[in-house]
């Protein structure tokens, strides 16, 4: 009678096919419009005049850089603002007897949700995962969701954020009994290399009366390992397991093994989820950093922002897996998401591909930009979005330490540790700069960067450098002197100049036109920087045996922090990434394959046309590669042989190389056999548009997307390395437009709205995303190139050509009409049939046609004033030692202060005035180093002779004195400095002037000596 009893027991705990469990795919068709009406929640409105739109969305990203925009300089000048969401979806009749969730991934900010009218809830943090229970108020038939998004107070971030749903959506039905959300939690106690111990925790919601619980667990190649199935006792249940052999996971090999839960009732699967997970060892020591699995580990890492890269915050999978991807193929093992948690996708590829997370919460626990969420509902509700955080992701097998904070300090912060080791015993937690006395792993931000803290730092416990080094580059943008951000600081290692006199002459904008000192584009020589090269940062870590590793600021370029370290507009992100904005690789990125990576590679800077250079003016070439050694071609010559070194400057090949028109090779050599080489040959004026399509498969609710290339090409196929033509864009068919973008820091065209993006350096790209159930879909690109300035040449040509993306497409008639005389192309065009001539000033108009139809209008303007500045050795003289400047128009101005540009000597595009009102000007400062001291001077005037406009200064909202203003002689011209010296704390400081009732003076610009 036993033996039967435990054949029936274990014959019910067999699995059935049809779990009751359904994950509904939520991101389509929703309506959207940006205004604010109470009335929009109700469950019956008409919406037909709102856009209908996918998810993810990013408004801010689609309305794009705006002067004054609500985000300011740490946004990109981005816009805010209100916006409404609504979507229609049925429920049938069956499904109203269940647990209904919707869940969101991530939506930005301040959202709330009504469900047929009804009021749900609100969540404030914009960077957390969150998901309701409608179950009661959803009906047979035809329902309603509504969303609010909430970012009228700005900025509420340092960096641009995204604005309104911005991540996956999808709704959840399951049983009334059901694993409650995020419950399980998978914990490998003990691993060896015979055996491992796994532990499978959950929480049951609902009744569990005569019901079975059961875990299945899976091979990496979905065998079924094991098995528990009991009845279901407790609402908590736990088991454990034994695993022979485990297979670990590691950056090299990220193995990944699956548990099935199920809750049955007879052989009916009552509720299942499957959860990935690995085997790792983590061990941290203060003497010899990180260790994985057994082994001393270097974390070669990178910061990453969420919005880093061309889409604004709105990432699909495909196009996340591509972000992840290009990074990892730079030989990074380790990211740091900062300074907040990312959808779930993102850990789902790291675990696929092979990355270290360290997952980070919060940026601030307490108000570091002036509206942000430490400022608007931290005390409330960290503790909710922490649990969330922490039992979101615990299971993950990339996360491998937790960091609560950046660049903060409060005495929340063991409170935090303690409330965080009790949702995730196995983890240790760390922070950036932040209360590093109450965290298990000291992380170190910018001041890691310093010789001081190398050489002199005494260690007691293990650190990890959370963001270092900061440098900066600019794709195809080349200067032989070390620039410093802010001037060189005292204890950093000697970054020498490459040649003694400068030899490279082009900007972005004319010098004279800059605003301040740091509106120049960045050197990609590896010499533009805060404190340290990368080169020699990469030496420190791997030479020294306590440093755990380093995650470099950052990955990708981002949108916003312009002001920071490029001066403000027209400057609109930030250029401290291995990439640019569109993905394109700078020749940072080669230097650390160089390093982290073992397959044969070689990558030689700069490019080799130089049009304006005197011949024979001697230029350093570099070559970045991990074989043995290099040897340099010139016209078929060899320049001889050079090794990679392991000193920090000597890790690049390097010749001084005459300059003089031609091809200049590398060829790389491993055991005197060549394995690879490249090659630049001078090109001419650009004549050709060369285009590629990479296509990003579709995964989960997510169709196909694709990357579309655009390169300028001399008649040989030489990249022409100062392209900046426009390239057009018309799109057919069943795609969509994500973004245009070329990784120009000062271009303003819409990313979005427009139908042309010029190349940057010779490149940019068009980025498109499927419709659902796209059949077809192509693309005409069409470009008016030649040399800009018409230096080098003034032969145009006028290139298009159709593309297909999708699907079959048939080929179409297309036909060029042009004009060089301002004449309308549409009626007193010529037809296009030949390269043409055009003298200094011309405008050449164009349209396209396509089987007669005009789908495209064009117009470039050539000429010797046009694109890039061209200048000469002294045109930044004006500059040479000035300190860091920060405009006070830029500030966030109250009360009375408003920006004006009625007087005459003012630094940047104005200054602030009160007009005999109250008010108060704020200023931003972003301290890379540890705490100190810092001599500043604030530029002002008034010609109030018996007034001294008393105003209250503020440091990060503590009041530190009263200054008083003497007159400097005129309200017109006469601007003055009155000191001060304030002890800025590391990271975000806010520096505030505040009128006491004797109004003030004009107030020009915040100078930091």
């Amino acid at each position: 009678m036993k033996r039967l009893l435990l054949i029936l027991f274990l014959f019910t705990c067999v699995s059935s096919f049809n779990a009751q469990r359904k994950e509904i795919n939520f991101n389509n068709n929703w309506y959207f419009i940006l205004e604010d009406n109470p009335s929009f929640s109700k469950e019956k409105l008409d919406a037909s005049s709102w856009a209908n739109l996918n998810v993810p969305h990013d408004w801010s990203f689609e309305k794009g850089v705006r002067k004054g925009g609500d985000q300011g300089q740490g946004g990109g000048y981005h816009d805010g603002g209100i916006g409404w969401y609504r979507k229609y979806f049925n429920v049938k009749k069956e499904s109203l007897s269940k647990i209904t969730y919707i869940n969101f991934d991530g939506v930005y900010m301040n959202s709330e949700v009504w469900i047929n009218g009804n009021y749900i809830a609100k969540r404030p943090y914009g960077y957390i995962s969150f998901r309701y229970d409608i179950s009661k108020y959803l009906k047979e038939g035809k329902n309603t969701i509504a969303v609010r998004v909430d970012n009228a107070l700005e900025p509420s971030a340092r960096w641009y954020h995204p604005c309104g749903i911005y991540a996956p959506v999808k709704l959840i039905e399951v049983n009334k009994t059901h694993i409650q959300p995020n419950s399980i939690f998978i914990k490998t106690p003990s691993i060896n290399k015979n055996k491992a111990k796994v532990v499978v925790d959950a929480v049951v919601n609902g009744a569990i009366k005569k019901l079975k619980y059961e875990v299945k667990l899976f091979s990496p190649e979905g065998k079924e390992l094991t098995n528990n199935c009991e009845k279901l006792e407790s609402s908590n249940p736990s088991y454990q397991f034994e695993v022979k052999n485990p297979q670990l996971w590691s950056p090299e090999s990220p193995i990944l093994y699956k548990a099935v839960t199920q809750i049955l009732k007879g052989k009916k699967v009552i509720d299942e989820i499957e959860t990935r997970f690995g085997f790792k060892t983590v061990k941290w020591e203060t003497k010899t950093g990180f260790w994985l699995n057994g082994e001393n580990v270097k974390l070669k890492g990178v910061c990453e922002h969420w919005e880093g890269g061309p889409v604004g915050g709105a990432w699909t999978k495909p196009l996340l897996r591509w972000k992840l991807q290009s990074l990892k193929d730079m030989g990074i093992n380790a990211i740091r998401p900062s300074h907040n948690p990312t959808p779930p996708m993102f850990y789902d590829i790291c675990d696929e591909i092979g990355l270290l997370v360290m997952d980070e919460i919060f940026d601030g626990w307490h108000k570091k930009a002036p509206q942000d969420y430490g400022k608007q509902a931290f005390d409330q509700w960290w503790k909710r979005d922490v649990k969330e955080w922490i039992t979101r992701d615990r299971n993950h097998a990339s996360i491998f330490v937790w960091s609560l904070g950046n660049e903060t300090h409060s005495d929340v912060a063991p409170e935090m540790v303690e409330f965080g080791r009790n949702l995730d015993p196995t983890r240790l937690f760390t922070s950036g700069a932040g209360n590093p006395e109450d965290m298990d792993i000291q992380g170190v931000n910018g001041g890691s960067e310093t010789k001081s803290f190398i050489e002199g730092k005494t260690l007691e416990k293990p650190f990890i450098s959370t963001e270092a080094p900061h440098t900066w580059q600019t794709r195809g943008y080349y200067r032989t002197q070390t620039w410093w951000r802010d001037n060189e600081l005292p204890g950093t290692y000697p970054l020498p100049n490459l040649t003694e006199k400068e030899i490279f002459f082009y900007e972005g904008i004319n010098p004279k036109n800059w605003r301040n000192r740091k509106q120049s584009f960045n050197s990609s020589y590896d010499n533009a920087t805060v404190r340290v090269s990368a080169r020699k940062y990469w030496e420190v870590v791997r030479d020294t045996p306590w440093h755990s590793g380093q995650f470099r600021w950052t990955g990708f370029d981002y949108y916003g922090e312009a002001g920071l370290v490029h001066g403000g507009l027209p400057f609109n992100l930030f250029m401290g990434g291995a990439l640019d904005v569109a993905g394109f690789k700078k020749d940072l990125f080669h230097f650390y394959r160089s390093q982290w990576t073992t397959k044969p590679m070689i990558h030689m800077l700069p490019h080799w046309t130089h049009p304006r250079m005197k011949k024979g003016t001697v230029i350093p070439v570099w070559v970045y590669s991990n074989a043995d050694e290099v040897e340099l071609f010139l016209n078929g010559k060899s320049l001889g042989k050079d090794k990679p070194g392991t000193i920090w400057n000597e890790m690049q090949c390097e010749w001084m190389v005459p300059y003089q028109e031609g091809k200049l090779e590398a060829v790389a050599y491993i055991n005197g056999k060549e394995v690879k080489r490249t090659s630049f040959s001078t090109s001419a004026q650009p004549s050709t548009l060369k285009t590629t399509i990479e296509k990003l498969d579709a995964e989960d609710s997510f169709t196909t997307s694709y990357i579309i290339t655009s390169e300028s090409l001399d008649k040989n196929d030489n990249l022409y390395p100062y392209g900046e033509n426009k390239v057009y864009y018309n799109i057919q068919g069943d795609v969509k437009t994500i973004s245009m973008e070329n990784g120009n820091p000062i271009d303003p065209t819409s990313r979005t709205k427009s139908n042309f993006r010029a190349l940057f350096f010779g490149k940019t790209r068009l980025f498109l995303r499927e419709q659902p159930n796209a059949k077809k879909a192509s693309i005409i690109t069409a470009s008016i190139l030649g040399d800009k300035a018409l230096y080098s040449s003034n032969v145009i040509t006028i290139d298009t050509r159709q593309v297909n993306v999708l699907g079959d497409n048939q080929s179409s008639d297309l036909s060029i009409y042009y004009t060089v005389n301002g004449d309308n192309p549409i009626s007193k065009g010529m037809l296009y049939t030949n390269e043409f001539e055009v003298s200094d000033g011309t405008t050449v108009k164009a349209v396209v046609k396509q089987n007669g139809k005009i789908i495209l209008e064009m117009n470039e303007t050539f000429g010797k004033n046009e694109g890039l500045f061209w200048g000469d050795e002294h045109s930044k003289d004006m500059w040479i030692g000035r300190g860091v400047n920060i405009s006070a128009e830029e500030g966030i101005l109250k009360g009375g202060a408003k920006a004006s540009r009625d007087a005459r000597r003012y630094k940047g595009s104005g200054f602030v005035r009160f007009d005999g009102m109250e008010g108060s000007v704020e200023f931003y400062q972003e301290n890379d180093g540890e705490e100190g001291d810092y001599s500043m001077r604030f530029r002002y005037m008034h010609n109030n002779k018996n007034k001294l406009h008393p105003m209250k200064l503020y440091l990060n909202d503590e009041y530190i004195r009263t200054i008083e203003f003497k007159a400097t002689g005129g309200w017109e011209k006469e601007w003055k400095f009155v000191p001060a010296i304030l002890r800025l704390k590391s990271g975000a400081n806010s520096i505030r002037l505040e009128t006491t009732g004797q109004s003030g003076p004009y107030i020009d610009e915040l100078f930091i000596d």
